[in-house]
């Protein structure tokens, strides 16, 4: 069995992500693309991951077509050798790039997801906090509860004011 491709870990990947197949993932990405934004990325990064994938089978062909087993290259296939290999190297190269873009996309849509929800985990975690350091009154011992607070008006003050 051939290794994964690049192609085929970034489906995996997206798959993984947004629970769906790239089928599915691709015609929504298409049809709506201001509903997610980072799945519209993440597909379009596939795209050219896909013509990147292509290439780098058709350099790799050709490579193993010039050096087969048996065959001694004539001089003249020497610079073609070198050439596909380097072509090689670089769609390579591509294929890690466009890998690592989209696993960034997938951290940022983790990120956005986890950051919608933590101003509200904070807040409760504040007032949980604040709830058992309540300010005590001077000469109150540290177990006893701290009075509550007056609910009504104050009452006025003796003389004028300034």
């Amino acid at each position: 069995m051939p290794d994964a491709t690049a192609l085929d870990q970034a489906t995996a990947m997206i798959e993984k992500a947004w629970g769906r197949p790239v089928d599915a993932l691709e015609s929504l990405a298409v049809l709506r693309p201001s509903d997610d934004p980072l799945l519209r990325s993440a597909m379009h990064i596939r795209s050219a991951l896909v013509i990147t994938d292509n290439a780098a089978a058709v350099h790799q062909g050709r490579l193993h077509a010039l050096t087969r087993p048996g065959h001694v290259p004539a001089f003249y296939d020497l610079e073609r050798i070198t050439s596909s290999a380097a072509d090689l190297r670089v769609a390579q190269a591509e294929s890690r790039t466009s890998l690592q873009a989209i696993i960034h996309v997938i951290e940022a849509r983790e990120a956005a997801a986890t950051a919608d929800r933590a101003p509200a985990v904070r807040l409760a975690q504040a007032a949980v906090a604040r709830s058992g350091h309540a300010p005590r009154a001077l000469g109150q011992a540290p177990g006893q509860p701290a009075p509550s607070a007056p609910v009504g008006p104050s009452l006025a003050s003796p003389g004028p004011r300034r």
